[in-house]
């Protein structure tokens, strides 16, 4: 790999991962498309790892309360400020968990083409308006454990390549009466053990397959799709507040239109 195509996946790592626009189908299609070879298993890790320091950094505040709570929970077995919402992360991540075990290995030798990608960009990109526009105006004290675990399921979904995994998440909590920020919030707060997941997979898969690592290259990853990550969370979570999903939207149809001139037509 060389340095230009280090910085740019790495900076499409951070500014897609919390988008509504699936970094798994950048990551895969940009490639394609430059004619790259693929990045590997030591780069994938490497952009894991910063995206989860990004998520962890900006929420540290939340998820030190929550972790609080959580123990204080588990002690008194009542429940405490914001455990339930801890709760609702723990659970919500299990659907995901057993989907990656039982379908991993057929995603990633079976769904990475274009025509998926394609495919699944157009459609859940419908979906995204279709619960942007029926958005309801409950925060995240309102998530039960229930409500996780549909959530959960939703993202189980997005191993898919070109679901995108906030994507779907956050249009599963419009779809059940959640605000658009709420639902981001929740969605950054799933994707938190889900990241840590990903990541020791193919931390595994890395030591099995004894690559040789070149750690200038890594550690460039970590930092530049960290960096972008944190930016990305920041402007996103300003520009819901105020705005709808439309623009994601919109980038979604003409990617899925563009990919289908480029790839199938």
């Amino acid at each position: 790999m060389d340095w230009i195509q280090i910085v740019f996946l790495s900076l499409i790592q951070g500014f897609t991962e919390f988008l509504p626009i699936s970094s798994s189908a950048h990551l895969i299609l940009v490639p394609k498309l430059f004619g790259w070879s693929d990045q590997g298993l030591a780069f994938d890790v490497a952009l894991h790892v910063g995206t989860l320091i990004a998520v962890i950094v900006y929420f540290r505040d939340d998820i030190w309360e929550i972790l609080k709570d959580l123990l204080e929970n588990i002690k008194t077995r009542k429940e405490v400020g914001q455990s339930t919402l801890g709760w609702a992360v723990g659970f919500g991540t299990i659907p995901v968990g057993l989907a990656g075990l039982a379908f991993n290995d057929y995603v990633s030798n079976s769904l990475r083409s274009p025509l998926v990608i394609i495919v699944t960009t157009i459609v859940f990109g419908i979906v995204l308006l279709y619960s942007d526009r029926v958005a309801g105006k409950k925060s995240e004290k309102d998530i039960t454990i229930f409500i996780a675990i549909l959530i959960g399921i939703a993202q189980a979904i997005a191993l898919i390549p070109g679901t995108s995994r906030s994507g779907i998440t956050m249009s599963a909590a419009m779809l059940l009466g959640f605000s658009r920020v709420a639902s981001a919030r929740f969605s950054f707060l799933l994707s938190i053990p889900v990241i840590i997941l990903a990541g020791g997979l193919k931390t595994l898969d890395l030591i099995e397959s004894h690559t040789l690592v070149h750690w200038g290259a890594l550690g460039s990853a970590v930092v530049l799709s960290a960096f972008s990550a944190y930016l990305c969370i920041f402007l996103f979570l300003k520009i819901i507040s105020k705005a709808s999903m439309l623009p994601f939207v919109i980038y979604r149809l003409a990617l899925g239109i563009f990919l289908l001139i480029d790839f199938v037509l």
